[in-house]
């Protein structure tokens, strides 16, 4: 059975539809339906069999997406990874026991035979499924990477559905199930796919205006460098119509300023994690924090203050880590969130919360404290150990213009004392031009 002949179909009824532009160079879907096919002549030709683990290096060129698309349908186990990834990694790509690496990042692919290694179990299951794999690591915040196991006919489903079409920016990242998502959404409805060669707010704001970009998925860390570098004041981002943001807490002083300054555009919150793909989300308000989450194939709940979620398109499991699953199927997310009925605001990750002398610190509840100082234009917050508390709220923050160190320590201490509790307030400040962000675009919380 085709796993992908309903994309294949699409494609052929707008064949000369605009699909893909990478780096100046664009396909359509004609030519992308093409090229699909000599892919799988090529994974044939090079001996590449069903249900063999593939690591896929490259990024979003046509290459890549040909490549992938053409790996699916022939059940593939696909191990995709952008080239830093695949440096950065290591030692923790032998989990994930590949059989092939192609290669995509340059104008043709390269096809290279590793050695066998034993398969992981869980691989066993997609095989004997007859179904694509899907394999992603986990960012690694909280220590090892895992490696996550799909059956990759499972997250297809959702794109079977006709939704509407619109020119997008694929911001974020080919090794990651936000990015996936984003493409395969794209491909299903025949929208224009423009990939960026490099993530900075001026490269952007540029290819915004360039392909009059209308969808852009971003994080909440690049929103609010892209506040702080003003790189859209030199672009017309007219034709922008949705900004969606998630795989990390939004601070509400970034979305006020983001509908301030972009008070045209919807700005639509997400929730999604590689375990178990992208749920719908509901804001209570434009200008809100507070979620519906669900949909079809999803149950949501809280216990003890974790959010947990029972999917449908749920991972198999991790090769390398214990299951996070309960034993009725509920992945426990690690996510610890408010509750006020049906509505949900996500405090943070159980792996960030700061124990300062026992008492349990959220670093998103002392930013968004920090960003409503005048002289504070971002902050980020982490814990550093202490021999006599265990840990103290330490920060990195971004003066804004017109401000000196002095005003600003003197604003976060007098609004510290009037919004948080003393072991809230940070003990430690320490201002920096920038505040540092994961290969996923994500902040970096500095660890112990």
């Amino acid at each position: 059975m085709s796993q992908i002949q309903f994309l294949l179909d699409r494609f052929a009824s707008k064949p000369e539809a605009p699909a893909v532009v990478f780096r100046g160079a664009s396909v359509n879907y004609g030519e992308l339906s093409t090229a699909i096919g000599q892919q799988l002549q090529a994974l044939e030709a090079a001996g590449v069999q069903p249900g063999v683990p593939v690591i896929l290096r490259g990024d979003y060129s046509a290459l890549a997406v040909s490549m992938l698309l053409a790996l699916i349908e022939r059940c593939c186990i696909i191990i995709p990874l952008t080239p830093e990834a695949y440096d950065s990694l290591g030692a923790s790509i032998d989990d994930v026991a590949p059989e092939w690496l192609i290669d995509v990042s340059k104008t043709e692919a390269s096809f290279e035979k590793l050695a066998a290694r034993p398969l992981p179990d869980l691989y066993k299951i997609v095989i004997e499924r007859a179904a694509p794999g899907l394999v992603l690591f986990t960012s690694g915040s909280s220590g090892k990477p895992k490696a996550v196991v799909h059956d990759f006919s499972k997250l297809m489903e959702k794109f079977h559905a006709v939704r509407p079409a619109m020119i997008t920016l694929n911001f974020l990242l080919f090794d990651h199930w936000g990015g996936l998502n984003t493409l395969l959404h794209c491909l299903s409805n025949l929208c224009l796919i423009v990939v960026p060669a490099g993530r900075s707010p001026e490269q952007v704001c540029a290819l915004v205006a360039a392909h009059r970009i209308e969808l852009l998925p971003a994080t909440p860390s690049f929103l609010s460098m892209l506040l702080i570098s003003k790189a859209y004041t030199g672009h017309d981002l007219g034709s922008l119509k949705l900004i969606t943001y998630g795989a990390e807490p939004m601070p509400e002083a970034t979305l006020k300023n983001m509908r301030k300054v972009f008070p045209g555009i919807e700005l639509r919150q997400t929730y999604g994690m590689i375990e178990l793909g992208v749920l719908r989300a509901k804001s209570r308000s434009p200008d809100s924090l507070w979620v519906k989450l669900g949909g079809e194939g999803y149950n949501v709940r809280v216990v003890d203050g974790m959010l947990q979620i029972r999917a449908d398109s749920a991972m198999l499991g991790y090769i390398n880590a214990p299951s996070p699953f309960t034993e009725d199927g509920f992945l426990m997310t690690g996510d610890l969130v408010e509750t006020d009925g049906e509505w949900i605001r996500v405090l943070g990750r159980q792996s960030d919360i700061i124990n300062v002398g026992g008492q349990k610190v959220y670093p998103a509840e002392v930013e968004a404290v920090l960003l409503d100082c005048p002289e504070v234009a971002d902050a980020v917050v982490y814990g550093e150990p202490n021999p006599l508390l265990g840990k103290i709220v330490c920060a990195q923050v971004i003066l804004r213009e017109g401000f000196d160190e002095a005003a600003a320590r003197s604003g976060i201490r007098k609004l510290g004392k009037e919004r948080l509790q003393p072991f809230m307030i940070p003990a430690k400040i320490k201002f920096v031009n920038e505040i540092a962000q994961s290969h996923r675009l994500k902040r970096v919380r500095a660890k112990s």
